[in-house]
């Protein structure tokens, strides 16, 4: 019998995506396994994202948050997931968050600028999260510049760099490139 708090973890998959896409079914089977409640929900209008749709549709899911949470945006996911973070009482905390594919402005395109309307605040969503938030990039990402990387989500939040060697997105079909089926990082920092 397993009294202990539920640990649950909730994947925001990114532009274009769905909770079938890349490595989320691996990581939400591989979590479950670990004893985790794992979501992925499907986010609306995916190919035109909208932080007034996406945000919402996360508060929802996520219902009360608390430190027994696991949140794993990829791409705009982490976007959503700041976002979310920002918008938590003083009292609220999540456990842990993973971006993976990260970046915390619009990066030159007009279809995400929505979400960058304002800065990101940085201080109030590293004090929203309990045991730290780690940051997946590849050294080759075509979207997210490394360098840019490095000093956006690593200085901004302090957050634990785990670089990946040539993995692209970390995506599949919708940005173009092979499908990126598993991603044994994000098990490994979410336990």
């Amino acid at each position: 019998m397993y009294h202990g708090t539920m640990r649950r973890a909730v994947i925001v998959h990114c532009w274009g995506g769905n909770p079938n896409y890349a490595w989320y079914p691996w990581v939400k089977k591989e979590l479950e396994k670990e004893a985790y409640t794992v979501t992925v929900p499907s986010m609306p209008d995916t190919d035109m994202p909208k932080e007034v749709l996406w945000v919402p549709k996360l508060k929802e899911i996520i219902g009360t948050p608390d430190e027994d949470l696991v949140l794993i945006g990829h791409s705009i996911g982490c976007a959503t997931i700041m976002r979310y973070l920002e918008s938590l009482g003083e009292d609220q905390k999540v456990g842990k968050v993973i971006f993976v594919a990260g970046f915390t402005d619009d990066l030159g395109f007009e279809e995400i600028k929505n979400f960058f309307q304002s800065p990101i605040n940085k201080e109030k969503i590293k004090k929203s999260v309990k045991l730290g938030i780690v940051a997946i990039q590849s050294d080759n990402d075509p979207y997210v510049p490394f360098s840019k990387f490095k000093e956006t989500l690593e200085a901004a939040f302090d957050a634990k760099v785990v670089v990946k060697h040539g993995a692209g997105h970390m995506s599949g079909p919708v940005d173009n490139e092979g499908s990126c089926l598993e991603l044994p990082e994000v098990i490994a920092e979410a336990l």
